[in-house]
C-alpha cells in the first residue's frame, strides 16, 4: 500500500477514514467499512480507500512527550494493507495545521489536498483549532463542498471478566488491558491478537547456555509494551504471515532478574523450530499471559520454569 507524506504523493479522488486509528481496533474497523462501500460503488467514479492520520500524534505534539503507540507507522500500514486500504496519508501535525479553523481544515486539507468525496469518522471525532470542530460540524461544513460525511456510533464488545457487561472499545482501554496482562480482553477489543513487530538482533545468548535459545526482538522506540512477564505467543516470519504456518513460542518481556539484566528486553523462544533469525523481521502475536517475571534462586530453577512455560504454551 502507499504511505503518503506529502500532497504530491496522494492518489485522488478519495474516500477517507479520518482519525488517529492507533491499534486499528474493532471500533476503527467499523469506520473503515464505510469507505469501502463508497470506493466500490458502481454508480460513482472509483474513490481510493484512504486512511488519513496525523504525524506526530496531536497529543505528542502538544505535550512534547513521546506517546507509546499500539501500532507505530510501519505496523499500522501493514494492518491497513491487510484490510484492503490503498493508501495511508500522514498529515504533518505542526503549529500551522493545529491553528486551522474547522472551516479552513475542510477547505485546505479535505477539498484541495485530498479531493475527498466521502468521509467516515467516529462520533467522538474532533478537529480544528483547539479541537473546536465536532463530527456534526464536519458533516455540516463538508456538505457545502459536496462531500458526504458518515458519523459512526462508538463500538462496544463483551467484557471478558463480566459476560453480561459490554465495554466501549478504545485505544486507551486496550492499553489498560495490556498493562494489566489481560490479553484476552485486549485481543477481544482489537479483533485480533496484539502483536510486536521488530528485527531480531544479537543479545547476550544466555538462553543457549540453558538449552532455550531466544530471538531478541528490537522494536520501534514508540511501541507500547504490555505487562512485563511471560507470554504464550505465535510467531510469523517476515515473508509469510499465513496463520497456517504459525510457529508457537514463549516470550519474556522484562529485566531478567535471575541473570541481573540492567535493561528491559523482549526474548522469544520458538518451539519445535531452529534456524538463523538474525536481522530478520518477525511478528509476534500475544495469545496468553502465563506469569509475571520473577527472580529464581539458580539457573537450574529458571530452566525448570521455562520448560513448564513451554508446556503451558503448547497446551494452550
Amino acid at each position: 500500500m502507499r504511505v503518503a507524506n506529502s500532497p504530491e504523493q496522494i492518489l485522488t479522488p478519495t474516500a477517507i477514514a479520518l482519525g488517529n486509528f492507533d491499534g486499528i481496533h474493532r471500533g476503527h474497523q467499523k469506520v473503515l467499512e464505510k469507505i469501502f462501500e463508497q470506493s466500490h460503488n458502481v454508480k460513482t467514479d472509483y474513490l481510493y480507500p484512504t486512511v488519513v492520520s496525523f504525524l506526530p500524534h496531536p497529543r505528542e505534539f502538544f505535550t512534547g512527550k513521546q506517546l507509546k503507540l499500539l501500532t507505530p507507522v510501519a505496523e499500522k500500514a501493514q494492518q491497513l494493507d491487510k484490510l484492503g486500504i490503498k493508501q495511508l496519508v500522514l498529515l504533518p501535525f505542526n503549529q500551522e495545521l493545529a491553528s486551522l479553523s474547522p472551516q479552513k481544515f475542510v477547505e485546505k486539507i479535505l477539498v484541495k489536498q485530498l479531493q475527498a468525496k466521502y468521509v467516515s469518522v467516529g462520533e467522538d471525532f474532533c478537529f480544528g483549532f483547539q479541537r473546536k470542530g465536532t463530527a456534526k460540524d464536519l458533516k455540516a461544513i463538508a456538505s457545502s463542498f459536496g462531500i458526504k460525511v458518515h458519523i459512526n456510533s462508538l463500538h462496544k464488545c463483551q467484557n471478558q471478566d463480566n459476560q453480561a457487561e459490554n465495554v466501549r472499545i478504545s485505544s486507551s482501554l486496550i492499553r489498560q488491558a495490556l498493562q494489566a496482562g489481560d490479553i484476552e480482553q485486549a485481543n477481544s477489543m482489537l479483533g485480533r491478537a496484539y502483536s510486536l513487530m521488530g528485527t531480531v538482533v544479537k543479545g547476550q545468548q544466555l538462553g543457549r547456555t540453558i538449552g532455550f535459545p531466544t530471538a531478541n526482538l528490537q522494536l520501534p522506540a514508540e511501541k507500547f509494551l504490555p505487562r512485563f512477564g511471560v507470554y504464550s505467543v505465535n510467531v510469523f516470519l517476515e515473508e509469510n504471515f499465513n496463520p497456517r504456518s504459525t510457529i508457537k513460542g514463549v516470550m519474556n518481556i522484562g529485566y531478567r532478574p535471575t541473570v541481573k539484566g540492567d535493561a528491559p528486553t523482549i526474548e522469544v523462544h520458538l518451539l519445535d523450530w531452529s534456524g538463523d533469525l538474525y536481522d530478520r523481521t518477525i511478528n509476534v502475536s500475544l495469545e496468553r499471559f502465563l506469569r509475571p517475571e520473577q527472580k529464581f534462586p539458580s539457573l537450574e530453577a529458571l530452566k525448570k520454569q521455562i520448560a513448564a512455560d513451554c508446556e503451558a504454551a503448547l497446551l494452550y
